[in-house]
């Protein structure tokens, strides 16, 4: 059984925490509402341990030098809320295009635009999919709970440097601003789970980083060790130079898809609650989980057999398991904070559009008797 410590926080300190004690060496960033104490507390330890946190002028300034971080080898990691993400964008392009690992946090308020900057809103689901334009694979984890806020962090950090680009990981105000006890692994045990990323260790004028099998990642070795690569947002050749040669291009994004989509096996978790009996299927993540979960212990003790299905990895998303699920449940409800994002890959999935749904865009969590009420008008 792994070791673990039980800890009274916040989840956002928990994000900060969990990236340092995976082995998080650098934090770019710019404080934002609802994420800043991800970076107030990263800031803090970062040092102790010999690495660096800084605040840069702006949002896009911060995920540049975090990816700046990344080129040279040190796991780095940014934070933000959907605004900081939309600043990234072009940025974060370059990091799927050059292949650099890069951990985002980003905790989830209400928008479009401002919005309501401290308020809790799960409106940027859509965004972590495509989150920058052009074509390529994300990978994005959904925190819903406190202990999660730590754990998926460290996941995050294994699968960037696994798969080579940037991960999110999304909170949102609720959960990051929750403050409660959680049960954790111990730093000892997270040090004994780091996969250190790949390198190449044989002749410089061997080394070619994107001539790679079709479905992996490129094998970019830190910058300083004597192994002579480029890095470039353009279509580039094995040695990362800008080509427009149609076949290398066609197989450089080719790869960059099929290196996520052919291992969905390492990078796919989620959490069923009480399915083996129900009746009916809620389907929830993040925060909203929380109160989904009250909602189907209360429920089952009126008698009314309900269970939960909560991707914890989103994208790529659970097609497969959501497809078995919808054959097997007549009655499907999900539940967003927000106008139904993800309901539409679970519509897709699922091949059905009779998939109910409860959402709200007010900036307020749900309460389980908000679920409770849907769930009977089924």
């Amino acid at each position: 059984m792994s070791a673990t410590r039980e800890v009274i926080s916040s989840g956002n300190d928990l994000a900060a925490m969990a990236a340092v004690d995976a082995g998080c060496r650098f934090f770019g960033g710019y404080p934002i509402t609802p994420s800043s104490e991800v970076m107030h507390t990263i800031s803090d330890l970062l040092p102790k341990v010999g690495g660096a946190a800084i605040q840069m002028e702006d949002e896009i300034g911060g995920v540049a030098a975090a990816i700046g971080a990344g080129m040279s080898g040190v796991r780095s990691m940014t934070a933000t809320s959907g605004p900081g993400i939309s600043l990234k964008a072009e940025n974060l392009g370059l990091a799927q295009m050059a292949e650099v690992p890069l951990v985002v946090v980003n905790v989830m308020r209400g928008g479009p635009s401002t919005g309501l900057p401290t308020r809790v809103a799960q409106g940027d689901v859509a965004q972590a999919k495509n989150p920058s334009h052009g074509d390529y694979k994300s990978i994005t984890l959904c925190a819903g709970n406190l202990a999660e806020c730590y754990t998926e962090t460290v996941r995050a950090f294994n699968l960037a440097d696994r798969f080579m680009q940037p991960v999110f990981v999304l909170l949102d105000e609720t959960i990051g601003h929750m403050h409660a006890k959680a049960v954790i692994p111990t730093a000892e045990e997270v040090k004994k789970g780091i996969v250190p990323r790949k390198t190449f260790d044989g002749a410089p004028e061997d080394y070619r980083p994107y001539d790679v099998p079709q479905d992996q990642p490129a094998v970019l070795n830190p910058m300083f060790k004597g192994y002579r690569y480029h890095f470039t947002g353009l279509h580039h050749d094995a040695l990362g130079f800008p080509t427009e040669e149609i076949e290398t291009c066609r197989k450089l994004i080719d790869r960059l898809f099929r290196k996520v989509e052919e291992h969905k096996d390492e990078i796919e978790s989620n959490e069923e609650y009480m399915l083996d009996d129900a009746d009916i299927l809620i389907i929830g993540y993040g925060s909203a989980s929380l109160a989904i979960k009250e909602a189907v212990d209360m429920l089952r003790a009126e008698g009314i057999k309900v269970g939960m299905f909560r991707p914890i990895t989103l994208w790529p998303s659970p097609e497969k398991r959501l497809h078995e699920l919808g054959q097997k449940f007549d009655k499907v409800l999900s539940v967003e904070l927000n106008q139904g994002q993800y309901l539409e890959e679970i519509q897709r999935s699922m091949g059905r559009l009779d998939i109910a749904k409860l959402t709200k865009t007010n900036g307020r969590p749900f309460s389980p008797a908000d679920i409770i009420e849907k769930v009977k008008e089924l």
